[in-house]
């Protein structure tokens, strides 16, 4: 990659504030994003995925939003070869590069330059149709590859696998012209975050984006399997309540949050630090540059 500007990586767990302070400070400084988000990569899934407003947009340019339709495959490596793109073009232009969203594999695929398995064998499946639970989570940990939402399901498992590519090789240190920070954001406050977002996503209507994305793709389509769709499909035939999906949701992605942390705090580059001192420590580094 071209290194003339420095790579700021803003990450930390769903909710926790990473996408505000990414944009105050690429207002600041003329930068633009790429979110690493496995879910705004889909066109269409706009409420449900609580992706950047229109005006945020308009405000900065971000880039990776909407890349395929909800029924397309999109893996990790599918990701890396884009952002490299965009940050290449983002420097080009003399602009800042920010990396910002809460999927780890997605921001390590960049910053340790994974290296993926291209060749597709057609057997793939029939050999993890044949592994047990346990061991496809062993092949998951050992191809760096995040477990689903729905890791029980087997099925949830393989498609997971087979969308994010198995890792043949990655750096142990981070590239040398990023910076990453890590949203910490205490438990309380984190949760109660959680708790008004699935708020706004109700009251913004995403029961109708639901029906209308799974009568459009189909509920089995990738994506429609993961996030808050499968809950909105039960709400839609009466299996659940507004309220009850408000609450599945809520603890749906407080357990994302954790399994998200959990993945971050491997890297022991990653600097975490409270959501009030990530713009001035950031902000600093820029400065002084």
């Amino acid at each position: 990659m071209d290194t003339k500007q420095p790579l700021i990586v803003i990450t930390g767990p769903t909710a926790s504030g990473k996408s505000d302070v990414a944009m105050k400070l690429a207002l600041k400084y003329s930068g633009e994003i790429i979110c690493a988000d496995s879910r705004t990569v889909y066109k269409g899934m706009d409420i449900g995925t609580a992706k950047p407003s229109r005006q945020d947009q308009r405000l900065v340019p971000h880039h990776l939003l909407d890349v395929v339709e909800p029924n397309e495959r999109f893996t990790a490596a599918d990701f890396q070869r884009l952002a490299i793109k965009a940050i290449d073009d983002i420097r080009s232009r003399s602009k800042i590069p920010f990396l910002v969203g809460g999927t780890g594999l997605y921001i390590d695929s960049v910053i340790l330059d994974y290296k993926f398995d291209k060749d597709h064998d057609p057997k793939l499946r029939e050999k993890l149709e044949a592994m047990s639970l346990e061991e496809l989570y062993t092949y998951c940990k050992t191809n760096n590859i995040d477990l689903p939402e729905n890791h029980k399901n087997k099925r949830h498992v393989v498609r997971n696998i087979e969308r994010g590519d198995a890792v043949v090789r990655s750096n142990e240190q981070k590239i040398n012209t990023s910076i990453v920070v890590a949203v910490a954001t205490e438990k309380d406050v984190l949760r109660n975050r959680i708790v008004q977002r699935t708020e706004h996503i109700f009251e913004s209507g995403v029961v109708k984006e639901a029906k209308l994305l799974g009568e459009k793709y189909g509920w089995n389509s990738e994506s429609m399997t993961g996030n808050i769709y499968p809950i909105m499909h039960k709400v839609l035939n009466n299996e659940l309540t507004i309220d009850q999906a408000k609450e599945k949701n809520v603890t749906q992605d407080w357990r994302l949050a954790k399994r998200q942390i959990t993945w971050l705090k491997r890297n022991k580059f990653v600097q975490w630090m409270p959501p009030d001192e990530v713009y001035p420590y950031i902000s600093e580094y820029l400065e002084a540059r």
